[in-house]
């Protein structure tokens, strides 16, 4: 049964840019080849029956007609069947098999995939080599982290393995119309700071997400700029920096947004350093809830739209500098 959670209705607005998908691409030349950080993948044939072990992997193969016989778990707390959430359950045609924990690979060999897309995973070179037993995989691109393939890439790849890519294509280049739209709308954003974060639950330690994260390169592409003590500390790989409560000026900006679930906004509301934020006084506070963290942690072709149709009100009541604008978040 569908959470209450999962069953949330999605503005009228997002239906353009989120279910008007393209006609099927002409698929890719098979035989085809991928290379990855493990060597290279010869796909014979476009797949059929592809399983997924990536994390939130299931939004891009649903957003191009694929649903998929394998699916990773993502965040049980989230409730959503097959980790899909509500912006994609409706499009699954299967009931793929869920992977909980470490990877079950009796589960895997099971389900008789034609390719395994492993771009979100995490998996090592032995991992690598008992899949490849299995089917075909596809792994992250030599030099690229396990978990720092951009959004567009990580869509791209996935696509093509499965004869899509012209389809993905198309999806990326409405969500990339969308953000510059969103932009040129407001131009009171640019030149404001904006920090993705918040603080430890257990230490109240302050934490950001980077410019090397979607989630905060999401804020800086509709105008944002990040503090200047952020741009000081973040490293060439570093997409969140954990910070200690005598570095609050890294997370001091115009606006806050927390990274918070419904469950944990108790919490960041009590947390007593967020009062020594300038965002605390002038209203620019956002505190995100469920449904955004959950699209924004996923970043596929499905949910992206629906994180920044969420986001976008939110910001506009929090940058605006007044404290008495309502900021339409998880504390309404």
């Amino acid at each position: 049964m569908r959470t209450a959670m999962s069953m949330l209705r999605l503005p009228t607005s997002l239906i353009p840019l989120i279910f008007a998908f393209s006609p099927p691409a002409f698929a890719e030349d098979f035989p085809l080849t991928i290379a990855h950080k493990f060597g290279t993948t010869v796909i014979e044939d476009q797949p059929e029956r592809v399983a997924s072990i990536d994390y939130g992997g299931i939004g891009n193969l649903l957003a191009v007609g694929i649903s998929p016989v394998t699916v990773r778990q993502w965040r049980a707390i989230d409730g959503f069947e097959y980790t899909a959430g509500p912006w994609a359950e409706h499009l699954l045609t299967t009931e793929p098999v869920v992977l909980d924990g470490d990877l079950d690979f009796e589960a895997i060999a099971a389900a008789k995939p034609d390719v395994i897309i492993a771009l979100y995973s995490g998996i090592d070179s032995v991992e690598y080599e008992k899949l490849s037993l299995i089917a075909p995989v596809v792994a992250v691109p030599q030099s690229i982290s396990d978990y720092g393939l951009p959004w567009d890439e990580r869509a791209l790849i996935t696509a093509r393995a499965v004869g899509e890519e012209a389809n993905a294509g198309r999806q990326i280049a409405a969500i990339e119309d969308r953000l510059t739209e969103i932009a040129a709308a407001h131009p009171e954003w640019h030149g404001k700071t904006a920090v993705i974060g918040g603080f430890r639950q257990e230490q109240g330690q302050p934490y950001a997400y980077t410019t090397h994260d979607v989630r905060a390169q999401f804020l800086y592409e509709m105008g944002f700029t990040e503090t200047p003590a952020m741009n000081a500390l973040t490293g060439e790989t570093d997409f969140v920096i954990n910070l200690s409560t005598e570095q609050l000026d890294v997370i001091n900006a115009d606006v806050m947004v927390y990274y918070v679930t419904d469950a944990g906004m108790q919490d960041a509301l009590a947390e007593p350093s967020r009062r020594f934020l300038s965002a605390y006084g002038s209203g620019g506070e956002v505190f995100l809830g469920d449904l955004p963290v959950a699209a924004l942690a996923r970043v596929s072709l499905l949910s992206i739209p629906v994180a920044l149709e969420a986001l976008v009100p939110m910001l506009e009541g929090a940058a605006d500098g007044d404290p008495s604008t309502p900021v339409p978040d998880a504390r309404q």
